[in-house]
């Protein structure tokens, strides 16, 4: 699903994006709502980037990367925890691309997401290049979506993974389970690849959520 955002494009800084788990639904310019195994899925694009709510039988998580003020953290290069009892694990990168590279890609993932049952994108009046994608899979057990943040101006594409596993019985679970564990990214940009982000998109363009 690929449609315009009737907004101003308010996040224009990849460095100000922070991310945030259990926040309340945010306004939303646009939602797709997926049925994936049991688990009710809702991509959220916002004006300033996206939210990604998963409800169970057994339990919610409510993910949201955008720029936001308080109770938030800088965007992290990778954070494993528990919530509501499940694996949480997300990681995020950040490209820089040549403006013609920018382009390609750009049109690439448009196309991805746009012609996928379980993907929602959106693009910004004022560049034809300037957009946010979301893209929801089960995959093995586990619910998983990638996200894509551009920012056409600074030449720079934000990618993040987000898998939720299995539940973890309360016996099995670690002394002060569900702290996070995260390294953050100076200046919010990554030196390079986080684990389990393969199948990134540089070097081309692959739909599949790995959560391996």
């Amino acid at each position: 699903m690929l449609t315009t955002l009737k907004t101003a494009y308010t996040d224009t800084r990849a460095a100000d994006l922070a991310w945030s788990l259990g926040r309340e639904p945010l306004p939303a310019l646009a939602v797709l709502d997926l049925r994936l195994h049991g688990f009710a899925v809702q991509l959220r694009l916002l004006g300033a980037s996206h939210q990604v709510l998963l409800e169970g039988e057994d339990g919610r998580c409510s993910e949201t990367v955008a720029c936001m003020s308080g109770n938030s953290t800088p965007l992290p290069l990778g954070v494993s925890t528990l919530v509501d009892g499940r694996e949480y694990e997300f990681a995020a990168r950040v490209e820089e691309l040549s403006q013609g590279a920018f382009a390609g890609r750009a049109q690439e993932l448009l196309a991805l997401v746009a012609d996928h049952p379980h993907g929602l994108a959106g693009t910004f009046p004022g560049s034809p290049h300037a957009f946010t994608a979301l893209l929801a899979q089960w995959h093995e057990g586990t619910v998983g979506w990638r996200t894509w943040h551009a920012y056409p101006q600074e030449g720079r594409l934000v990618t993040t993974r987000t898998c939720v596993g299995a539940r973890v019985p309360a016996a099995l679970r670690p002394p002060g389970a569900g702290g996070l564990d995260m390294g953050g990214l100076a200046g919010g940009m990554p030196g390079g690849l986080p684990d389990g982000l393969s199948g990134g998109v540089p070097g081309g363009v692959s739909s599949h959520v790995s959560c391996g």
